[in-house]
């Protein structure tokens, strides 16, 4: 049989955070044979993946952008088209689209401490539609495939709606043919998607409700960041992208920060940001004013306050109430309330996956991911040889998605001057267990547990803070906690 090819590092998923691990890997480490194994036909995730009106990122993209690829596009909170066409863009320019392997799925990854090499089996999907299996080998895997669950969204049984004669959807599979003009439409949510589809389908629809069964905090911020604007005009474009990135980096911490230590003064400042948009206070008491604290969940962005305008003009509004079931003509609400629809959107949430799917193992015995530990938010304990790609819940997500690709630079890099075989991180003592994601969102809750822990000290904590995590991953001591094996002579020679 012929010997499966072997590659030095191999990435899953060519969206926002594999290609930014390729360019890292073929500028860090040059020489390193590299693939990108992406299970859909195009690259861009979750930016070719989402088509709902109106998608678009709600973190600016001085930050969401890669920091070796400035962002020359005026809107700071840019639209999914965008970003898609930047992602593509930036593969083109540094040669990484010819690193991609589409319709090519990671359905299994097997170490093997004998030959320090992961075996990864492959599902590849034929133009045809036709399924083939196949294996590959490599040193180190580095999953960037998120954590969400792309193929199934949270689908929460919703009585009678079998009898409901109009058209129910759901954003992360939008119908592309979907006509929704003129037409009665109920947006079921209060999350991201939600406030996004509101005042995007508001153009077209007779009217939208959103339906929500709590309120969520939003915050309204800019479309456009005018200092940008002026920066851009006065400096050259890196540095430009430089400045504006630092500044946004260190507004969002300040913001997080005030936020999570002084709860009611955040409360007060987003309730008045949000009666000022809407002039309305009692409308925000009922329908933008959590029981929660800001940042317990993640705060929802409304640029240039489009959702607000949309309420103001009446050409959509915000119902707080619970499904009690469907009717033929609409929702039948737990207040006895009936909202009628042509069109439903189904806008409850994603579902987490860890890993992407990939079930790992270590000579053939599964690894059971709830019961290890993650390191410096990048490589686990009990998988040798392995990073997974985790961006922050409080800001970009490339920004520790850069930072951990940079990491995996570092470590590989590591290997080679100590002559190490494979590395896994281990802990110098007990460590209390942790979620990985300390966020109270129903769709972190209802799977987190089948993600690594973190712990209570050091490199082994979680942190949401850039600044931080910029210097312990750049400079921090990688022997300390990195238990490496030796490489046989042979490989060495």
């Amino acid at each position: 049989m012929t010997a499966p090819e072997h590659l030095d590092v191999v990435i899953v998923g060519a969206g926002l955070s594999g290609v930014g691990a390729a360019y890292r890997l073929r500028t860090e480490c040059p020489g390193k044979s590299v693939a990108i194994l992406e299970a859909r036909d195009a690259m861009g995730g979750t930016w070719d993946l989402f088509r709902y009106p109106g998608v678009r990122s709600d973190s600016d993209m001085f930050t969401l952008g890669y920091p070796f690829k400035p962002w020359r596009e005026a809107k700071s909170i840019a639209d999914g088209p965008s970003i898609l066409g930047y992602i593509r863009a930036t593969a083109e320019e540094f040669g990484i689209d010819r690193l991609v392997r589409y319709r090519t799925r990671v359905v299994a990854a097997d170490f093997s401490t004998a030959t320090a090499r992961w075996t990864v089996t492959l599902a590849r999907r034929g133009e045809d539609g036709a399924v083939t299996e196949s294996r590959i080998t490599c040193d180190f895997l580095y999953s960037c495939a998120g954590y969400y669950d792309y193929e199934r969204g949270h689908d929460p049984v919703f009585p009678g709606i079998e009898r409901f004669r109009g058209e129910f959807v759901r954003p992360q599979f939008w119908p592309a043919d979907l006509d929704y003009a003129g037409k009665r439409v109920v947006v079921i949510g209060s999350g991201a998607t939600a406030v996004t589809l509101v005042p995007s389908m508001a153009g077209t629809a007779a009217h939208v409700t959103m339906l929500q069964r709590s309120p969520t905090w939003v915050g309204v911020v800019p479309g456009r960041d005018k200092l940008a604007d002026k920066v851009r005009e006065l400096l050259p474009a890196t540095a430009a992208h430089r400045l504006i990135r630092t500044k946004n980096i260190l507004f969002g911490l300040a913001f997080y920060q005030f936020c999570r230590r002084r709860p009611k003064a955040a409360r007060r400042l987003l309730t008045r940001l949000s009666t000022k948009a809407l002039k309305d206070e009692s409308a925000v008491r009922e329908h933008f004013t959590p029981s929660y604290d800001p940042w317990d969940q993640r705060l929802c962005a409304v640029p240039d306050a489009d959702l607000f305008r949309v309420l103001r003009e009446g050409r959509a509004s915000v119902v707080t109430d619970h499904v009690d079931s469907f009717t033929p003509d609409g929702i039948r609400l737990r207040s006895g309330r009936v909202l009628p629809a042509d069109v439903v959107v189904g806008a409850t949430g994603l579902r987490l996956l860890a890993l992407g799917g990939i079930a790992p193992s270590v000579d053939g015995r599964p690894v059971e991911l709830s019961e290890q530990f993650i390191w410096r938010g990048a490589m686990i304990t009990g998988l040798p040889n392995f990073a997974v790609c985790v961006g922050y819940t409080n800001a970009s997500w490339t920004l520790r998605a850069d930072l951990t690709s940079r990491l995996v630079c570092r470590v590989i890099n590591h290997m080679d001057r100590h002559g190490h075989a494979s590395v896994v991180p281990t802990p110098d003592g007990p460590l209390a267990r942790r979620p990985l994601l300390d966020l109270a969102s129903g769709y972190i809750q209802r799977a987190i547990d089948a993600f690594p822990r973190q712990g209570d000290r050091g490199p082994w904590r979680v942190r949401q803070n850039y600044v931080l995590d910029a210097v312990s991953t750049l400079r921090g001591d990688l022997a300390k906690h990195l238990v490496g094996t030796p490489r046989a002579h042979s490989d060495t020679a």
